[in-house]
């Protein structure tokens, strides 16, 4: 007998916890929109941040409730944004898919190493002595820190540089933002023409450590019939706005810097 009266009145606290819980349960409840989690499903979610969110469901969410554009995702393509479209009741958004191209053609072919680094096999490390291995302290490393982020295997590195596989990129952008040098940049698909070069030296010292540089000679800018073409910080750069992918500029150049991708 002297234990059921704390039974009771543990039973009674249970109960009425329960209660409690229950109802505040259903006070405090946050209305979710279904279409968040549907939005976030038909992403891709590789989470790379190329869309200006921190991720995939952060800008599902963004899309449901903050009317952000449905056509931001780049991995997703065309394919995404149609699925994003017909969720949020919305007209589909063109959007053209993009692809990586690394800014640099120095390979161990046409440059050379100023030392050997015996540190920690990546590119950011190597980049924190002297610039780089490289005579070209703009050129890729060629470690392959890019290599490891990419999560479609769409990079290798062949001759000590690294080399995009377009049939493979997704154009998340990861691989742009761990390159040290910043020369992985994103293109759209439709896009041909591209200088496979980075390099801000003057074209006497380009032509004395990489014999595949730019050396910012303006040929390319003279020759191209749509002046798409100029030379900034002694290297040529393209105005794609402009460029038709004709490859005048291409046949033009003397060091074959600019390239068809």
């Amino acid at each position: 007998m002297e234990y059921a009266i704390p039974m009771i009145l543990f039973a009674v606290l249970g109960v009425a916890a329960g209660i409690l819980l229950t109802a505040a349960s259903k006070i405090f409840a946050v209305q979710t929109d279904e279409r968040v989690e549907a939005v976030a499903e038909a992403l891709p979610q590789v989470n790379c941040g190329a869309c200006g969110f921190s991720g995939c469901n952060d800008y599902a969410d963004a899309v449901v409730n903050k009317d952000a554009p449905c056509n931001m995702c780049r991995p997703g393509g065309a394919e995404a944004a149609a699925k994003l479209a017909e969720i949020m009741g919305k007209a589909v958004e063109e959007v053209e898919q993009e692809t990586a191209f690394v800014r640099c053609k120095g390979n161990c072919n046409v440059t050379t190493h100023k030392y050997d680094f015996d540190g920690v096999q990546s590119c950011a490390a190597c980049n924190r002595f002297y610039n780089g291995s490289k005579t070209c302290t703009s050129g890729c490393l060629g470690y392959g820190d890019c290599v490891r982020v990419c999560p479609q295997n769409a990079i290798s590195i062949v001759d000590r540089i690294a080399v995009v596989d377009r049939s493979k990129c997704i154009g998340c952008g990861l691989c742009a933002k761990e390159c040290p040098n910043n020369l992985i940049v994103l293109r759209r698909k439709s896009q041909k023409i591209e200088v496979a070069c980075s390099s801000a030296d003057l074209g006497k010292i380009t032509r004395k450590i990489c014999e595949g540089g730019c050396i910012g000679c303006g040929i390319c800018a003279k020759k191209c019939p749509n002046g798409a073409i100029s030379v900034q910080n002694n290297h040529a750069v393209i105005d794609y706005s402009k460029c038709v992918n004709c490859g005048t500029c291409k046949a033009a150049c003397p060091m074959k810097a600019i390239v068809e991708i």
